[in-house]
């Protein structure tokens, strides 16, 4: 047992249904998943190049925002850098999923900005989801080019030839958002396919959900 057992019981539950449902792998790890611990400095994060259906309580890491180890005894994600650089830059984010999900991914490899286009996605995730420039994984460019976009506020993003990031206030928010992003990506690439023009939210609508966005999830 570890007094760190109900943050990594929270980080397996999303790994197993994230897996199960799709957004990450099954045999292998296909993203990562982290949790603030509560008025403390640290994460509970998944662990390096393990299958996530596998993957058991014991098997989540605990690092401070140093990076050092405090609980169990893997090798924490590569990407624990960049997951440490979100909750560096907003104190709003309490989790943190990365995901290879199939059609956010598409739109990443695209380098196509999701716009505003639906009212939902305005409310829950942003007025828009930004693509963050290609970097290594596990490397410092990549957690300054993830930092550099997250003075929006939005809660997800695409990261360029790699997959998405989804935030959230706690993990049933991040889970659900890493979902609306999904759903909201397969409309939008199929929408893409027909070749016909795309219908975006006025801007005075993008101004008013956006703002109240902004308030619902004022930290």
């Amino acid at each position: 047992m570890s007094k760190y057992d109900p943050e990594k019981l929270t980080v397996l539950a999303a790994a197993h249904w994230l897996a199960e449902h799709g957004y990450m792998g099954k045999r292998s790890s296909g993203g990562n998943i982290s949790l603030r611990i509560a008025n403390q400095d640290a994460i509970a994060i998944t662990p390096s190049g393990r299958s996530c259906l596998k993957m058991a309580v014991e098997d989540i890491c605990v690092i401070d925002f140093d990076g050092n180890p405090l609980d169990g005894n893997l090798k924490p994600s590569i990407e624990a850098g960049m997951h440490l650089g979100i909750y560096r830059h907003r104190a709003d984010v309490k989790a943190v999923i990365h995901t290879h999900q199939t059609y956010a991914s598409v739109l990443s490899i695209l380098k196509r900005p999701i716009p505003a286009l639906f009212d939902e996605i305005i409310v829950e995730i942003g007025s828009v989801v930004e693509v963050i420039p290609y970097a290594f994984s596990g490397s410092a460019k990549l957690v300054q080019n993830v930092a550099e976009k997250l003075s929006n506020q939005c809660h997800c993003y695409l990261i360029q030839n790699h997959g998405a990031l989804s935030l959230g206030s706690d993990m049933e928010r991040a889970m659900k958002n890493a979902e609306l992003l999904e759903n909201v990506a397969r409309i939008y690439y199929h929408a893409l396919a027909t070749g016909l023009d795309i219908s975006d939210i006025p801007e005075g609508a993008i101004d008013y959900f956006d703002e109240m966005r902004k308030q619902r999830f004022k930290s």
